[in-house]
């Protein structure tokens, strides 16, 4: 089985509904929604404050669950070795009005964007929570594909969930067994 990182975003608006970003540090320096691992003993809601103050300096409140999203890792193996799938609890939150920001950490670059014009290039989880915060969605639970789409090719953040598994065929009772609709 392959090992399992628990991690913690936020969607964060402003007041004209643009959304919190950072641009990462790293070497492939894409836009993500601010947060990062859970420690031990902490909820998502621990993590996520905690995790968005260290990053961007604001302190926030968690308002509810947009989804938990599940980024298996691709296919190919990195030279280091196997890494392992993402599952991130992303919240939706906001600003607290009565805390004064604090100093942005020096991981990433924050800036706000419009949904509808989101800049490149953006972490998978990223493109489908902001798509599924902004539409009201809350309680999802998400597989994302590990290699998104172009998103000049495919604007549709919909595009980055992987189809849904085949389903189950169900049973009729008695010894012998049938699948529905034969």
């Amino acid at each position: 089985m392959k090992s399992l990182t628990w991690a913690v975003a936020a969607v964060v608006t402003d007041d004209a509904g643009r959304v919190l970003l950072c641009r990462q540090s790293r070497p492939a320096a894409r836009w993500a929604l601010p947060g990062g691992r859970f420690r031990p003993d902490e909820s998502p809601q621990q993590a996520v404050v905690r995790d968005v103050h260290a990053e961007t300096g604001l302190t926030v409140e968690v308002v509810d669950l947009v989804g938990i999203y599940h980024l298996p890792t691709a296919t190919d193996t990195p030279p280091a070795g196997p890494q392992p799938d993402v599952l991130v609890h992303v919240l939706r939150a906001r600003v607290s009005g009565d805390a004064p920001p604090g100093v942005p950490g020096a991981g990433c670059r924050v800036s706000w964007h419009d949904p509808d014009g989101l800049p490149d290039p953006l972490t998978p989880v990223t493109r489908c929570a902001v798509a599924d915060a902004t539409a009201g969605h809350s309680g999802l639970l998400r597989a994302l594909s590990p290699t998104p789409p172009d998103p000049a090719a495919t604007p549709d953040p919909a595009a980055l969930v992987a189809p849904p598994a085949a389903p189950v065929p169900r049973r009729s009772g008695g010894s012998r067994h049938r699948e529905v609709g034969r």
